[in-house]
């Protein structure tokens, strides 16, 4: 896959045959769930990253909202990363990712919604301020709190059991993102996975293995990077 990100004067490049085209961002936590359901159903697929700041101009043509993620299907251009996940699921039913009891469904959904407080809490913490806040830092670990308490609860490696399933992939973006915040502060602020969660720190560990996550993953030090180079007003997606 190449991380190239098209820009204002560029081409589109020439569709894949047999695959369904897929725009992204490669920095996109929204994008990269989308991303993670396609690898996990093996949908054969072609990934064009945009420039978010630069916005190719064939790319608003057919997509004026030019937002990612997007997907391609059947002619139709769809977009937003939930429902997209969810399309995919119901389009592509193996492997299942959403639990096949409509009470666990909605229960596990709720996960997803209760974890936008972590997401929350991170671009706080990163970007509200011109150094990283103790009070902020205190607030993204209290926000981790419940979903500790959820996956003990469930007594499971990961939050769909024995294998990951559509909460595993709509919240591991932004908990891969967790680590960089020790190499953006320069090692002052470590999220205490081992000491204060230790069942998201045992999951963090599964999750990067996994055969979804691993193509996709980045390091602590690539987004750390990426948050630097954004909050100077440089952003640089090609790497």
């Amino acid at each position: 896959m190449s991380t190239k990100h098209f820009a204002g004067d560029s081409v589109e490049p020439p569709k894949v045959p047999g695959s369904y085209r897929f725009y992204s961002m490669r920095f996109c936590p929204y994008a990269q769930r989308v991303q993670l359901v396609l690898n996990a159903k093996g949908t054969p697929h072609d990934t064009v990253f945009i420039d978010l700041l630069d916005k190719p101009k064939w790319y608003l043509d057919i997509f004026p909202a030019g937002k990612v993620p997007a997907l391609i299907y059947d002619g139709n251009f769809l977009s937003e990363s939930l429902l997209l996940a969810d399309f995919l699921d119901e389009q592509f039913p193996e492997p299942p990712l959403w639990n096949c009891s409509p009470l666990q469904k909605i229960l596990d959904k709720l996960v997803i919604e209760s974890f936008s407080k972590v997401g929350t809490a991170f671009y706080k913490l990163i970007f509200t301020s011109e150094t990283v806040e103790e009070i902020n830092f205190n607030e993204l670990v209290a926000s981790l709190i419940p979903i500790e308490a959820e996956l003990a609860k469930r007594g499971s490696k990961f939050f769909g059991g024995d294998k990951p399933n559509m909460v595993d992939y709509m919240i591991w973006p932004w908990m891969e993102r967790l680590d960089s915040i020790k190499p953006y502060t320069q090692g002052k602020f470590v999220i205490p996975f081992d000491d204060k969660f230790p069942k998201l720190a045992s999951w963090k560990a599964l999750m990067i293995v996994d055969k979804a996550v691993a193509p996709y993953y980045l390091t602590p030090e690539k987004h750390a990077q990426h948050f630097v180079n954004k909050k100077a007003g440089l952003p640089a997606y090609d790497f």
